[in-house]
């Protein structure tokens, strides 16, 4: 392998060829040199014991043995083909076998050669055997000295086939390692290797595929999953100034009349301390001339509306419009409600355009907003369409924003001449790891504390043998004058699923709490638009005692005097989905209560679920349980999760070194902003690199 370099095609090494790159490039994703270096082993074997046929008796246990193959045989069955081989150590025999790939493993078994083996044993018919051991020549082990930790890596059936299990990938990522060594350039500063005990980045790879000691395996991995988490927080931070300091911004100067005006006057309370510092954060942002790029995390009735208000009161104050931009209609529909009842008869002019509204009264619309007359405009997905036109357009808040695609977002921000600051919010609280990932480019503002006089919802899961006593409750809470949500994860029987469905459920509560003494509204995501509206607008006005529906209910929903969350099939909803559901509910002054139904029979994920519900209120807590147990893709949402691609290190695993890749980070864009000292060339092109391999790691926020 002639000048090999980590850039190098695979299919140009020794040993590969067309079909087997092919092979890695459509299995693995593996296009270079480097690309092997990164296929990491995810566990290491110690080969340093040597065993006797004689000495085997557990199927639990794998051997390595020393010996000659001294026959072999292929077999022919209606089923495909087997190699039988039988390997004798010099006191007994066992068999060897092989049920994939026979034909090119019987070309290239070295019988009557001295080899080592490696694998399970299994005992059928009163026999010991070995299916699929790992075969080398004891030259070869010797000259590898192969008795330490033996590497394991992950690999696939097709590449088995073609000679590539995981003895096969070692071999060759050997060869690549023993290569491209002299000329693996460091990539990290001389002073974070320092402050965090790496080894070099050499050493790194040289240790991680061939380790002496587990210690230098570990060590080894630890050097490369800071690496990526270092390169991926410099390069979330370097876009991140790139859409604030260097991204001009309209000037929110003014603290005016309108801001006053609220303040002084309209507020109904006190906003809380966190309310308090969030407006200071962000009006810090609005007068700096930059671009506001923020996110402003809060759990369900925090009060992040009355923040996203005040900050379109600035908005106004300063001669420009908001734009707040919501998933759902109903949700729109309430942020509309929500506002217009804050605001009461002060002269701001606030209007919801989604795609129910039409005709005149649609055009009518897009001329007052084009016109400035207009000072907030509230909206689904439709505030995107070309046809919407702002007249001064000074501030985007976009709510729930990880159900926006990228294109979408990028859309609104087009509407403005200069680009209008941005706020994003979400009541789904995300881990403090997760948010340094998937927002890394944004500043973060998080309300963690509730409005006063709000008790902590009481959270108990119940199973179908306490349903009788469940209803009861029900029906002494409606007595009391509360109202209870009733929600299940489908809409009508599944063949495959065996939980509660909205249909049967329906049709059970209305057999128990009857009419006249009782209403039951029914809420589901196949309904009409003006079905839907007038079903929820009767429980809103207390018209109905109980609404049964599924999760479109999850956003957008808010009856103060609905005191009881009951959640059929509970074990079905991840985490979040549940928390979102409870916040349902404890918005108003009187005790509230989640009762999370489930079958009896559990599984661990589901028990963990159940009980972390029932022992904490606390969002952010749930969310880190949820991540540890879901991964975070699933729990950002894996279609516009916005979570970098991470080839070796992982945010659950690896939270202590991505706090520290960040803070490392930030001190040396800080010291060096372009990375042009000399010392920083190096990871400037890892940098650029990356970049070219992960195109995920910075999106528009």
């Amino acid at each position: 392998m002639a000048d090999v370099r980590p850039s190098t095609p695979i299919e140009f090494l020794k040993g590969v060829g067309p079909k087997r790159s092919d092979a890695l490039v459509s299995e693995l994703g593996l296009h270079t040199c480097m690309d092997l270096l990164l296929h990491l082993p995810f566990r290491y074997e110690d080969r340093s014991q040597f065993h006797r046929i004689v000495d085997i008796e557990s199927e639990h246990v794998a051997v390595q043995i020393q010996g000659v193959i001294t026959q072999a045989n292929e077999f022919r069955g209606g089923k495909g083909s087997r190699l039988v081989a039988v390997f004798d150590d010099g006191e007994a025999t066992i068999e060897l076998q092989w049920f994939r790939g026979a034909q090119w493993i019987l070309r290239n078994l070295p019988v009557q050669k001295q080899v080592v083996i490696y694998g399970k044993p299994k005992m059928y018919k009163g026999k010991w055997s070995l299916a699929h051991p790992e075969v080398e020549l004891l030259s070869q082990f010797e000259t590898r000295q192969g008795g330490g930790l033996q590497p394991v890596y992950p690999s696939t059936e097709k590449l088995s086939r073609q000679g590539l299990n995981s003895q096969g990938l070692a071999k060759l990522i050997r060869n690549v390692a023993s290569e491209v060594s002299g000329v693996l350039t460091e990539t990290l500063p001389a002073r974070v290797l320092k402050e965090m005990h790496l080894v070099d980045r050499a050493a790194a790879f040289r240790h991680v595929h061939q380790p002496a000691t587990a210690q230098e395996a570990d060590a080894a991995m630890t050097r490369l999953r800071f690496e990526e988490l270092f390169l991926l927080q410099m390069t979330l931070l370097q876009h991140k100034k790139k859409v604030t300091q260097d991204l001009p911004g309209v000037r929110f100067s003014e603290v005016g009349e309108a801001f006053h005006t609220f303040y002084d006057t309209q507020l109904p309370f006190e906003l809380t301390e966190a309310q308090k510092r969030v407006l200071r954060e962000i009006r810090a942002d609005l007068n700096t001339g930059w671009h506001m790029n923020r996110l402003l995390q809060g759990d369900v009735g925090s009060g992040k509306t009355v923040v996203a208000l005040l900050t379109a009161l600035l908005a106004k104050d300063n001669g420009y419009q908001a734009a707040i931009m919501a998933p759902t209609e109903i949700l729109a529909q309430q942020h509309l409600e929500g506002l217009r009842e804050l605001l009461g008869d002060m002269p701001v002019r606030v209007e919801l355009l989604t795609g129910s509204v039409k005709g005149s009264a649609r055009a009518t619309l897009l001329e007052d907003l084009e016109s400035g007359a207009i000072d907030i405009l509230v909206g689904t997905h439709a505030l995107i369409e070309p046809k919407v036109i702002f007249a001064r357009l000074g501030l985007a808040v976009i709510d729930e924003q990880h159900r926006f695609g990228v294109a979408q977002r990028a859309k609104l921000w087009k509407k403005a001449k200069v680009a209008p600051h941005i706020l994003v919010m979400t009541a789904t609280p995300i881990p403090r790891t997760l948010a340094m990932t998937a927002y890394g480019d944004l500043d973060t503002s998080v309300l963690d504390e509730l409005p006063p006089g709000r008790k902590p919802i009481q959270t108990v899961h119940r199973t179908d043998a306490s349903r009788l006593k469940v209803f009861q409750f029900l029906e002494d809470q409606i007595a009391e004058g509360r109202q209870i949500y009733l929600v299940y994860p489908l809409i009508e029987e599944s063949a495959t699923l065996d939980h509660k469905d909205l249909m049967d459920g329906y049709e059970s509560i209305v057999r128990r709490f009857p009419v006249p003494n009782y209403q039951v509204a029914i809420v589901h995501g196949r309904m009409k638009a003006d079905d839907k509206a007038w079903e929820m607008e009767r429980f809103a006005k207390g018209q109905a005692q109980i609404l049964v529906a599924t999760t479109v209910i999850e956003v957008g929903v808010n009856v103060p005097n609905a005191s009881v969350m009951v959640i059929e099939s509970a074990e079905r909803f991840g985490l979040s989905q549940l928390h979102q559901l409870r916040g349902r509910v404890g918005r108003g002054a009187n005790q509230s209560y989640c009762i999370l139904m489930s079958a009896t029979e559990l599984g661990q994920d589901a028990r963990r679920r159940l009980e972390t519900m029932c022992r904490t209120n606390d969002g952010f807590e749930i969310a880190e349980v949820d991540m540890e147990l879901r991964g975070p893709g699933d729990v950002m949402g894996t279609q516009q999760s916005g979570v970098p691609d991470l080839k070796v290190a992982d945010l659950v695993r690896d939270r202590p070194l991505l706090t520290s890749a960040r803070y490392l980070a930030q001190t040396v864009l800080d010291e060096d902003p372009d990375l042009g000292r000399p010392d920083h060339l190096p990871l400037r092109e890892a940098l650029e690199t990356a970049l070219k391999a992960r195109s995920n790691w910075v999106r528009i926020s």
